[in-house]
Formats: structure tokens, C-alpha cells, sequence
């Protein structure tokens, strides 16, 4: 499968996108923010098809709007807390002008497919350059705040004592997020963003407390997830984002299983 050119494209840019959805998604799950990850998706499906619409790459649009969302999220900070009508709202309003943009942008139905479940292998070579620069902009971006964003995460009133600014730090992580969000969605679409994200990193939390040696478990479950699922989907002719999803929920039903069985032997 690896004489296709475009099947070449396609590892590469699940390689990139796996590499930097479990990096930030380890931090994403012992935040406790994996609701971010999700509602970002979402806000991003509107700035996709309204880009789809306006003749521009969705993956422009789906970065102009998670950015946004990402500033405003850290911006309210603990104010978003106890809203989660109003921010559900506020999701479906985004997911229904997505709805409309598609709607008014009706030359093309598999557009709306690549949007919502994604479409790894029709990456093409200018978009493959696009996931070079982010995924290298936002693993500069994590290294430069992780130290900082580690001791805000584990013990956020000592870190504040010691001068860390956490409203700071909350904010440049939901940008790094957003721009995750954005490159996962390539791979996986808006819709199943939460697979990739957080199944790899939830999974490595359960399997170890070491910080180094899950972040590392991390990354190497989201390759290894998105790298079989692409050869399962060249195989079966089954959509990749379903074999990545299923890929990611059975390991961590395993990873529960694991511990399950550590817990009653101890």
C-alpha cells in the first residue's frame, strides 16, 4: 500500500497529527478539560464550512475559530463553570450555522463528510506542509509552557504562590488545543476529535503515573492508533476515523481491565 502516493501522505499526516494530539491530550485529560476538546471541535465545524463556502481551505477556518473560542474559554476562566446550558446552547448554535454554511455550499456533499468524520487520505501535499508547521509551532509551544503548565496543573495554589500566572498558562494551553483540534479534525473530523485526543492519553494515565512515561505512552498509542487504523481502512475500504475510534476505545476498555485485575490481586 505504501507504492500510493497519497497512502504515503496519509501516514505522514497521521503521524504529525497523532504526535500532537497525544502530547496535549495528556495534558487535556489531568486538566480535566476534556470538555474543551470537544466543545472546540464543535465551534470549529462552523469556521470549516464557512470556509468551505467562502473558497477557502477548512482547515484555515476551523483554526480561525478554534483560536477564538480557545482565547475566549481561557478568558472567562472558572466563570464557565455551573454554565454548561448556556454553553451547550452556545455549541449548537455554532454546530447550526455549520449546518446552514453546508447547506448554502451545496455543490459538493462529500465536503460536509470530510468535515464532520475527516478524510486523512485526500490530504494532499499543501495541506501535509500546513500540519508540518502546526504540529512544530504547537510541540514549541507545549515544550515552552509545559513546565509551568504542569505545576499550575498539579498544584495550582502553590504555583500561584511562586509567581505562575494560571489564568496565563490556561490560556496559552487552550490555544495549544485549539491548534490540535484543528489537526486532528484532518484525521478523525470535528465529530471524533475526542477519540484521538483523549482516548491515547486517557489510556497511558491508566497504565502508568509516571509523567514522562505517559506522555510517552500517549504519543505512542495515538501512532499507533491512527497508523493502523489507516492500514485497516486501505485494507477493508471501511472509513478511518471508525477504525481510529475503535482502536482507541478498545484500549482503553483493556487498560480498565488491566487495572481491574491490579486492583483485586493487590
Amino acid at each position: 500500500m505504501l507504492e500510493y502516493d497519497f497512502m504515503r501522505t496519509a501516514f505522514i499526516a497521521g503521524g504529525l497529527v497523532a504526535i500532537i494530539a497525544g502530547s496535549v491530550g495528556f495534558f487535556l485529560v489531568l486538566r480535566n478539560l476534556t470538555f474543551a476538546g470537544h466543545a472546540l471541535s464543535h465551534v470549529g465545524f462552523a469556521g470549516a464550512t464557512g470556509s468551505v463556502l467562502m473558497g477557502t481551505s477548512p482547515l484555515w477556518g476551523l483554526l480561525a475559530f478554534t483560536l477564538a473560542a480557545a482565547v475566549a474559554m481561557g478568558l472567562l476562566g472558572d466563570r464557565l463553570r455551573g454554565r454548561d446550558v448556556a454553553v451547550g446552547i452556545v455549541l449548537s448554535l455554532a454546530l447550526g450555522f455549520g449546518v446552514l454554511f453546508l447547506y448554502l455550499y451545496s455543490t459538493h456533499a462529500t465536503q460536509a463528510t470530510a468535515i464532520l468524520f475527516g478524510n486523512v487520505l485526500g490530504v494532499d501535499l499543501e495541506t501535509l506542509r500546513d500540519l508540518c508547521m502546526l504540529t512544530g509551532v504547537s510541540l514549541g509551544a507545549l515544550a515552552f509552557i509545559s513546565r509551568p503548565l504542569l505545576f499550575a496543573t498539579l498544584a495550582p495554589e502553590l504555583a500561584e504562590a511562586k509567581g505562575v500566572s494560571l489564568w496565563l498558562v490556561s490560556v496559552l494551553f487552550l490555544v495549544v488545543v485549539a491548534v490540535a483540534v484543528a489537526e486532528a479534525a484532518q484525521v478523525v473530523g470535528v465529530l471524533l476529535v475526542f477519540a484521538l485526543m483523549v482516548g491515547p492519553a486517557a489510556t497511558s494515565l491508566r497504565l502508568t503515573s509516571h509523567i514522562g512515561l505517559a506522555i510517552g505512552a500517549a504519543v505512542l498509542l495515538a501512532l499507533a492508533e491512527t497508523w493502523l487504523g489507516i492500514a485497516l481502512a486501505y485494507i477493508t475500504d471501511w472509513p478511518t476515523s471508525f477504525w481510529i475510534a475503535l482502536l482507541s476505545c478498545t484500549a482503553y476498555f483493556l487498560s480498565l481491565t488491566r487495572r481491574a485485575k491490579l486492583v483485586a490481586r493487590g
